[in-house]
C-alpha cells in the first residue's frame, strides 16, 4: 500500500484506457489526467457522448475487464493508494465502501429479477459486516434519507414497478449506503423529465452536504454543470481540453470547444423561433482519432499544427488551463 502523500483525495495522470477489438484498437481515453481535493468539493466532467467520461468513471473504479480492455496510469491513487496495484479481493472492498457510484440508466442499471430490498442490502452486509435484519434497517433508513415514502414497501417492489425517478432515488440510496468518501455520479438526470431532474440534482448536492462527500459529476449538459459543480474538466476525443472553475468555464471559456459547447445552450432570451447552434461534424472515432488536437477537424480556427501536434497546456491562471494552440484567438 502507498502512503498517501497528498492533500488529494482522487489523483488521475496521464489515464489511457484502450479496447481490443477484430477491427483495432479502440482508444477511449488518451492520457487524460483529472484531480478531486477532500474538501468535499464537487468537481465537473462534461463534454459529448463519446468523449471518454463514463470510460474515465470505470477505469477508476477498476470495472474494466483485462483483456481487452487496458487501463494504464502514470498515477491512479484514492487517498494515496495506488488503485492499479490492487487485488480483486481489495478492488472489492474498495468499490462501495470507499467509491460510491450512480450508473447511467437506472432503468437497466438495476436487476430486473431482483427485489429493491435484496439489491440494497448486497453491499450494505459486505461492507458493513452486519447481518440481514440489520442491512434491511440501514437499506430503509437510506431509502426514507433519499425521500422514498413507504421505504419498506419499496424495499418489497422489483424495480420494473417503480418509476423512473423513484428507480434513479434507489441507485442514489444503493451508491451511499455504505457512506463513501467519494461519489462519482454519471449521467444522473438522463432520461429524467425537468422537475424530477432539479429534485435529484438538489438531493444529491443535499447528501453531499449531509456526508460530506467529495461529488465528481459527469454529464453532457451544461445545466447540470452550473447547478452542482465547483470545478470543470471538458473532455472531448479521449482528452482533456479545458480545466477550470465554473465561473470560469462558463465566462471566459477558452478553447473553441468550450465555447462551441456553450453556444449550443438555449438561449431564453433569443427571438422566438431561433434555431438552437450546432457543432458541426461529428465526434471522433475512437478506432482512429485525428492527429494533433482532437477537435480540430471540426474547429473553425485549425491549422497545420492543430491537425499534426497535441496542444500544450496554456495556464491562464492558478486554476483556469486549456490545450489549444488557438487560445485568445477564438
Amino acid at each position: 500500500m502507498t502512503v498517501p502523500t497528498s492533500s488529494r483525495l482522487l489523483e488521475v495522470d496521464n489515464l489511457r484506457v484502450d479496447f481490443a477489438q477484430r477491427t483495432g484498437v479502440v482508444q477511449a481515453v488518451r492520457g487524460a489526467s483529472l484531480h478531486v481535493e477532500r474538501s468535499g468539493e464537487s468537481v465537473g466532467i462534461v463534454g459529448e457522448s463519446g468523449s471518454g467520461k463514463s470510460v474515465m468513471s470505470l477505469a477508476i473504479l477498476q470495472l474494466i475487464k483485462q483483456p481487452p480492455g487496458r487501463v494504464r496510469a502514470d498515477a491512479l491513487r484514492l487517498a494515496g493508494r495506488d488503485l492499479l496495484g490492487l487485488t480483486d479481493r481489495e478492488k472489492r472492498a474498495y468499490r462501495g465502501r470507499e467509491i460510491g457510484m450512480i450508473f447511467q440508466e437506472p432503468m437497466t442499471s438495476l436487476d430486473p429479477v431482483f427485489r429493491i430490498g435484496a439489491q440494497l442490502t448486497e453491499g450494505i452486509t459486505l461492507h458493513q459486516n452486519v447481518g440481514g435484519r440489520a442491512a434491511r434497517e440501514i437499506a430503509a433508513d437510506m431509502l426514507a434519507q433519499v425521500e422514498i415514502p413507504d421505504p419498506r414497501q419499496v424495499m418489497e417492489c422489483y424495480p420494473h414497478q417503480l418509476s423512473g425517478g423513484m428507480r434513479q432515488r434507489v441507485m442514489i440510496a444503493m451508491a451511499l449506503s455504505c457512506h463513501p468518501r467519494l461519489l462519482i455520479a454519471d449521467e444522473p438526470t438522463t432520461a429524467l423529465d425537468v422537475t424530477i431532474q432539479a429534485q435529484v440534482l438538489q438531493l444529491i448536492t443535499d447528501l453531499q452536504q449531509r456526508l460530506g462527500m467529495a461529488l465528481v459529476i459527469i454529464t453532457h449538459d451544461l445545466g447540470v454543470i452550473a447547478e452542482t459543480a465547483d470545478r470543470v474538466y471538458v473532455m472531448y476525443g479521449g482528452k482533456v481540453l479545458e480545466h477550470g472553475t465554473v465561473i470560469e468555464i462558463f465566462e471566459s471559456a477558452a478553447s473553441p470547444y468550450t465555447q462551441a459547447l456553450l453556444q449550443s445552450l438555449p438561449d431564453v432570451s433569443a427571438p422566438r423561433g431561433r434555431k438552437l447552434r450546432a457543432i458541426e461534424g461529428t465526434s471522433p472515432s475512437p478506432l482512429s482519432p485525428p492527429a494533433g488536437c482532437p477537435f480540430h477537424p471540426r474547429c473553425p480556427l485549425a491549422d497545420d499544427t492543430c491537425r499534426t501536434e497535441f496542444p500544450d497546456r496554456t495556464d491562464l491562471s492558478t486554476t483556469h488551463f486549456t490545450h489549444c494552440w488557438k487560445t485568445g484567438q477564438a
